[in-house]
């Protein structure tokens, strides 16, 4: 990514990780049958939320960390001709560790 995009606040930057093209069967999903994926990278994340006191706290998420989001999280964007999300760290529902690294959006040639 040649541009730099720091999300403020308590927001994240997220690329959508694919979901595989066929089951264990070896059934080929079409792209028309296939639901968004609600899992992603976390490629940057801003500082922290204000809280009442004026004292930042820091997000939870950090940047490379797996996450999983709702189905309709965020905001699209498109930087550099790939897609992303932005989202607040309210609306992950969890970290994912452990998991077997699948293949981002952009990554496929």
């Amino acid at each position: 990514m040649a541009t730099k995009f720091t999300p403020l606040h308590d927001r994240i930057l997220v690329r959508r990780v694919e979901e595989a093209d066929t089951t264990r069967g070896g059934i080929i999903i079409p792209d028309s049958a296939k639901d968004k994926p609600q899992e992603g990278e976390v490629i940057s994340a801003g500082k922290g939320k204000i809280n009442e006191d004026g004292k930042v706290r820091p997000l939870d998420v950090k940047e490379g960390d797996r996450i999983l989001f709702g189905k309709y999280s965020g905001t699209e964007i498109k930087l550099d001709g790939e897609d992303f999300i932005i989202m607040r760290e309210e609306e992950v529902l969890g970290i994912i560790s452990g998991a077997a690294k699948k293949e981002t959006a952009g990554s496929r040639k």
